[in-house]
């Protein structure tokens, strides 16, 4: 598959399986399954895909967007999904096509659904909530714990720094959540100077400020399927992509698991069936 730039070291999975937390460092089994030693009942499991550049001349859109409802409703049926997150980039420069993916395909998720815009969505607040009920930036409540989604683009694809008045905000609201997960399409911190994300210093020290913030997950570059940290080991988790003309050979999403201990688990799933990828323990 073509590439949008040359690999450079840091930041994809079998490199970042080597950086991880204490106890963080296994892989999943050949079917993708990840194996927690603590089998018991789950309190969260979600699955977070990205990229899906619905629209894109001379890709396999429809395909690609169809395997993605069909690969996650099946790991629903086998292990149950209590949501999706489609962290940015639905559709490739075409908001005219919102409705069209929300209602050919989102929509057949046989679990809710969630939502926030990339780059290449042209969205903002308004074209988000005519399209789906809510705006580019909002919260999520699933018990003791809590989700943070904000937009990091305008309506031209401009990257930018998430609204931290927003943030902050949610971040104080939920401080007593156990968890706060964040989703950003964009990374707010560039670690090497050919990243295509964005620094922004204000973001990065309220996510580092809150002890209940356990990571962020972002989607944009199609490359990143593992995690990259900040401060003192701040996780940010990659999933690959599902559409588009560049990235990961393989084409996939990445599972998040919370057990009643409050213990984190993830994993990316070669949906594809490309070599198998990484799982982390949090």
């Amino acid at each position: 598959m073509s590439t949008r730039r040359d690999f450079i070291g840091t930041g994809l999975a079998g490199i970042a399986a080597l950086t991880l937390l204490p106890a963080v460092n296994t892989f999943a089994n050949i079917n993708n399954e990840y194996n927690r030693q603590n089998k018991g009942r789950l309190k969260l499991r979600f699955a977070l895909a990205s990229d899906i550049h619905y629209g894109q001349p001379d890709t396999d859109y429809a395909l690609n967007t169809g395997n993605m409802v069909k690969w996650i409703n099946a790991d629903h049926a086998k292990n149950h999904l209590d949501m999706v997150i489609v962290n940015g980039d639905l559709v490739h420069n075409r908001p005219d096509l919102l409705p069209e993916i929300k209602t050919q395909y989102l929509d057949k998720f046989n679990m809710p659904y969630h939502t926030i815009p990339g780059n290449h969505d042209f969205a903002d607040a308004a074209l988000w909530q005519k399209n789906f009920g809510y705006e580019d930036k909002y919260t999520v409540e699933f018990g003791d714990i809590a989700f943070v989604l904000a937009n990091t683009a305008d309506t031209k694809g401009t990257y930018v720094c998430p609204d931290n008045v927003f943030i902050k905000a949610s971040l104080e609201k939920f401080k007593d959540k156990k968890i706060v997960f964040v989703i950003l399409h964009i990374a707010p911190f560039k670690w090497q100077k050919d990243d295509f994300f964005v620094d922004c210093p204000e973001t990065m020290e309220l996510l580092h400020g809150y002890p209940n913030v356990k990571a962020t997950f972002h989607g944009h570059d199609h490359l990143l399927d593992g995690i990259r940290y900040t401060g003192d080991k701040f996780p940010h988790f990659f999933d690959s992509h599902i559409g588009g003309n560049w990235g990961t050979d393989y084409k996939g999403y990445r599972i998040v698991e919370v057990d009643n201990e409050n213990a984190i688990y993830t994993y990316q799933v070669n949906a594809s069936q490309n070599p198998v990828l990484n799982s982390n323990k949090l």
